[in-house]
């Protein structure tokens, strides 16, 4: 049967995706939190169009209702309750309905979901997706369904994500799963499970389906990208037991990314997420060397203080960062970087916070994610250090540290004002429907007029003649 695809339109976080007619079973699919729930997001479609579930934004109408969750933060997991909620009031007039949690607060909180406040009826981790057909069935003879194993290996590498509720012109590309950093405010490492690399091979097949099929620009997406390491298989902490041969023809990112770039070379490529201490001068050599790779990286630092730093177990101190920072400008001049920082972690005091700030004038950032500290259960931080900061005092940081990046956002788009820039178009001004929106290579956006001729995914010239705190205002060049 021939498949089409249906108007992808975004309500909160729920998507309308790809349909196919002799499906007779409706979906809706929530995610929250990274990039990554959105991308298992598309898996887990793909995986359930096959076994005939089509997607609806009208949960009223739905069949089963899954939630890609997150824990990194207290109040998504606040969210999500939330959310089962509503859906358990919704089950009762509907008691043939399923509905499941996925993802990270699946792993971490299963028992209570299942057992104790009996919110779901399915329970998935992010390494078993491939088993929810199964887990289904458990459903449908009336059993609660769990597996939150976390595997070693699966990558999903095979699965054709269907994509969802994007634009058509950009999409998410996922290289890594899991991490291995055990930073002591994260819950990743529980959650996500060990660092493991997909197969070159088949993330450039997907690059090259993605271009075929219309799309523009791709970001290849991990934990922490900079990690990847191909040898065959494995997680990335058993390569010292690889043999010679493995190790002579093993591939880390820098060489991936220059593997794409030549592989789709008119396919934008961004990456994300980078951590410091395992960011190599190569991979700025391979921005600097294609034209294609986007003169921008997101390069988390968490904080300024070393000892702030040192008890975050981020493995990388302040000056190596600032050194990582100077070496990426050096490479390449136009460069732009993004943060994330934590405000108010266990004992900052004001001397750590003021450090913090410096650092930010020193990088001036375009912009960043700033968030205060809020403990996550089962971290080593919730374990071994006192979550001692008041909130009056985090909430009072965090002001200052968010006003700051507004003046340096708003210094870096002046930066970018009496030049011409190459914007992708990626969707329509939410302020003026005449108007178009897109990004540069520094991911600064930019909205201008709409010209006669142009569409959806063009790449276009366009002179920057003003800016707002986060935003470009420019004219096309004709």
């Amino acid at each position: 049967m021939q498949e089409k695809y249906i108007d992808e339109t975004k309500q909160g976080e729920a998507f309308a995706i790809l349909e196919k007619p002799e499906n007779g079973k409706k979906l809706f699919l929530e995610s929250y939190g990274c990039q990554m729930n959105f991308s298992d997001s598309e898996i887990v479609a793909s995986i359930l169009n096959e076994q005939g579930y089509n997607t609806t934004l009208n949960v009223e109408e739905a069949d089963l209702i899954l939630l890609n969750t997150c824990s990194i933060r207290e109040k998504a997991e606040q969210t999500v309750r939330m959310r089962l909620a509503q859906f358990k009031n919704l089950k009762k007039e509907r008691p043939n309905m399923t509905v499941g949690v996925l993802g990270c607060m699946a792993e971490r909180l299963k028992t209570k979901f299942l057992e104790e406040e009996q919110l779901v009826d399915l329970v998935v981790g992010p390494d078993a997706y491939r088993d929810l057909p199964n887990l289904l069935k458990e459903t449908e003879d009336g059993r609660d369904a769990i597996n939150v194993i976390l595997s070693k290996e699966e990558t999903y590498a095979d699965i054709n994500p269907v994509r969802l509720g994007g634009n058509g012109v950009t999409a998410f590309v996922t290289i890594t799963r899991g991490c291995d950093n055990m930073c002591t405010f994260c819950v990743v490492p529980f959650t996500r499970g060990r660092e493991r690399s997909r197969d070159p091979h088949s993330i450039i097949e997907e690059c090259q389906s993605l271009w075929n099929n219309g799309y523009k620009e791709i970001t290849l997406l991990g934990q922490n990208v900079d990690s990847y390491l191909w040898y065959g298989g494995g997680p990335k902490k058993d390569f010292a037991k690889a043999s010679e041969m493995q190790k002579l023809t093993a591939i880390n990112f820098a060489q991936l990314l220059d593997m794409v770039a030549v592989a789709v070379p008119k396919m934008r490529i961004r990456f994300s997420t980078s951590n410091p201490h395992e960011m190599t001068e190569e991979v700025f050599r391979m921005i600097a060397k294609h034209d294609n790779i986007c003169n921008y990286v997101h390069l988390p630092v968490q904080s300024g203080s070393d000892r702030i730093l040192q008890l975050m177990n981020r493995q990388h101190t302040r000056q190596e960062y600032l050194d990582l920072i100077k070496k990426g400008k050096e490479i390449v001049p136009d460069i732009s970087f993004s943060q994330d920082m934590i405000i108010g972690f266990c004992t900052e005091t004001e001397e750590d916070h003021q450090l913090t700030m410096s650092l930010m004038r020193e990088v001036e950032y375009d912009y960043g994610y700033m968030f205060s500290y809020s403990t996550r259960p089962g971290t080593p931080a919730h374990k071994k250090l006192e979550d001692d900061i008041p909130a009056d005092v985090k909430q009072r940081r965090l002001a200052e540290v968010i006003a700051l990046q507004g003046e340096l956002s708003r210094k870096r788009m002046q930066g970018y004002v009496g030049r011409v820039h190459e914007i992708l178009i990626e969707g329509i001004s939410k302020k003026n429907k005449n108007q178009w929106k897109g990004r540069n290579s520094q991911n600064a956006v930019c909205v201008f007029d709409m010209k006669e001729g142009q569409k959806l995914g063009d790449i276009v010239s366009v002179f920057v003649h003003g800016n707002t705190q986060g935003t470009l205002l420019g004219e096309t060049v004709l």
